[in-house]
């Protein structure tokens, strides 16, 4: 059976205020008794747990993390970067998500009320920003991970979305692709006007049709690409899912990739990998934007200062077999 604090008191016939202090070294505890407490304490062998001494210092040695989902292809490798970073510090890690929306909220705004955190670690659910946003302004440390061209006013971590639309264009112009497709995100994201602007930079102004991010909307694109007027030999989708959409899309059509149809998705999950033929894309640093930004964080928790600018970390070109180098 555990010792506890309560059977360490009874035995030194002290409080387990007076337990509390002589464990975090305060001194209103005279010498004589801590003495005695310590002895105890040995005997027994009582080990405090790690949340107890944190919560006697102000800190609950725990960060908390508040996604939307555990689905989104590429959020296992954000949570390994924060994971990586806090057990290395010694940290714990309290996970929300928002899979069932204002009973979610609920449930997080209670371990918010109880300080059952230190800081806020997000990847932005919908709608819960402003939220966020007041906690922040309230005095919670937060940072923010970010793929979607949100700009808070707290620190955030993102990825070079323009830059990587750029990259593709520029990968399959040297190619010697002339005819370009774009297969966009949402319009109403920041990551998808980043990445149509980076590609329209380089390829123009080029057809488009928007997506889920899903794959089956990535065939539903394709489909009416080739529904079109305007031939095409090279597609840049925003995110691998799609693209493997548009592999499918081009293959139902009776078409080749690459020798018909170039094809670059973006963010390197898995899949990308694996598919036939494997995928050109554009990595997301995924991991290293989890590391960053738990990083930042617990800087902060150290008495480091925010940063008033997001930190980008560049995106790179992974050429595969779908876009092969010339």
């Amino acid at each position: 059976m555990r010792v506890t604090i309560a059977e360490v008191a009874r035995r030194a016939r002290v409080s387990k205020t007076t337990v509390s202090r002589v464990l975090n070294n305060k001194g209103e505890v005279d010498a004589a008794t801590a003495i005695r407490v310590r002895e105890v304490i040995a005997a027994t062998g009582y080990t405090p747990s790690a949340r107890a001494v944190g919560l006697a210092r102000g800190r609950a040695e725990t960060v908390g993390m508040l996604v939307p989902g555990l689905t989104w292809p590429w959020m296992g490798d954000v949570l390994q970067g924060v994971a990586d970073v806090l057990e290395a510090r010694g940290y714990g890690l309290l996970l929300h998500t928002v899979n069932r929306g204002e009973e979610s909220l609920a449930r997080f705004a209670r371990h918010v009320s109880a300080s059952a955190f230190d800081g806020l670690l997000m990847v932005v659910p919908p709608d819960v920003l402003p939220y966020v946003t007041s906690l922040h302004e309230s005095g919670l440390p937060v940072v923010m991970i970010d793929d979607r061209g949100h700009h808070p006013g707290f620190p955030s971590v993102a990825t070079s979305n323009t830059r990587g639309g750029a990259d593709a264009a520029a990968h399959l112009r040297s190619l010697g692709r002339s005819r370009l497709a774009m297969v966009t995100g949402p319009g109403d994201f920041g990551c998808t006007q980043d990445r149509s602007t980076g590609f329209q930079s380089v390829a123009g102004t080029v057809p488009a049709v928007e997506g889920d991010f899903t794959r089956d909307s990535g065939q539903s694109a394709v489909t009416e690409l080739l529904a079109g007027d305007v031939p095409f030999d090279g597609v840049f989708a925003h995110n691998d899912l799609m693209a493997v959409g548009v592999l499918d899309g081009l293959r139902a059509a009776g078409l080749t990739v690459p020798d018909d149809v170039a094809v670059i998705g973006f963010d390197d999950i898995a899949i990308a990998a694996h598919t036939q033929p494997a995928l050109t894309t554009i990595r997301q640093p995924s991991r290293e934007m989890g590391e960053a930004a738990a990083t930042l964080l617990l800087s902060h928790l150290s008495g480091g200062p925010l940063r008033d600018e997001p930190l980008v970390i560049p995106t790179s070109l992974v050429v595969r077999d779908s876009a092969p180098a010339a």
